[in-house]
């Protein structure tokens, strides 16, 4: 299982998942969630990479193997995907970008693919976010709390575009909540709030359900009222910026 912080995430395997005996091995560049480490025979985590596909990278390295032409184009994508196009990189996922174009990416053309236009339904969430917006101010920083059906971590993206220092966005089905919680750079190195420890879990764990994430991105998905969800956030956000 690769960077994925919780079961919760997986959908219909999340039962298959818990249901079998095999080995679960779990690759990951945040800290999973203690009861998806709990599944799991051994957890090959490191914090400090940029993405799961720098320790994929690295994995085929000790093993003497390199990665085939197709491979690096993966692992490539992957690197450029989770780091945002490379703007939270760091010295070492550079380095492996170097090695993977001498097996022959071209980043160009893997970068372009990551461009493909928004759908339509995309489109549609992004903009209904906008207009549903509830905007709170916690001391020097804007919060924007919002809800759509689908497309929740792209409409809380939008919102950080639009203005605000950290977004919240949910979508709420048969009492099932996802939540998006998206943050800024600056909000992030100034507040010291690390959006998946601080924020997400434990806002699953208030709410029977499981949530973790990345320092600026991170998701839960829980049971209950989106009211109440998007609630217990306010007041860890107050907590941890005001306190």
């Amino acid at each position: 299982m690769l960077d994925t912080n919780t079961v919760q995430q997986l959908g219909e395997w999340k039962t298959r998942l818990e249901a079998s005996r095999k080995p679960l091995v779990i690759i990951d560049h945040h800290t999973p969630h203690p009861k998806t480490e709990s599944l799991a025979s051994l957890c090959v985590i490191d914090e400090v990479a940029s993405s799961t596909c720098e320790i994929v990278h690295r994995m085929f390295k000790e093993a003497g193997m390199k990665p085939s032409e197709d491979e690096a184009r993966a692992i490539f994508l992957g690197i450029a995907f989770d780091t945002k196009h490379f703007s939270l990189a760091n010295s070492e996922t550079f380095r492996v970008a170097s090695e993977l174009v001498d097996s022959g990416v071209d980043t160009k053309e893997e970068l372009d693919f990551l461009s493909m236009p928004m759908s339509r339904s995309e489109r549609i969430a992004r903009l209904k976010a906008a207009s549903r917006v509830e905007i709170l101010k916690l001391g020097e920083w804007i919060a924007a709390f919002s809800s759509v059906a689908s497309h929740q971590a792209s409409a809380a993206r939008a919102l950080l575009i639009l203005g605000a220092d950290v977004a919240v966005v949910g979508g709420e089905r048969n009492g099932n909540l996802k939540i998006s919680l998206r943050s800024s750079h600056d909000f992030n190195k100034k507040t010291g709030v690390h959006l998946g420890r601080d924020i997400a879990q434990p806002l699953g764990e208030s709410l029977h359900g499981m949530g973790g994430g990345h320092l600026a991105s991170a998701g839960v998905n829980c049971e209950g009222k989106l009211e109440e969800a998007f609630k217990i956030c306010v007041e860890l956000l107050r907590k941890r910026i005001l306190g």
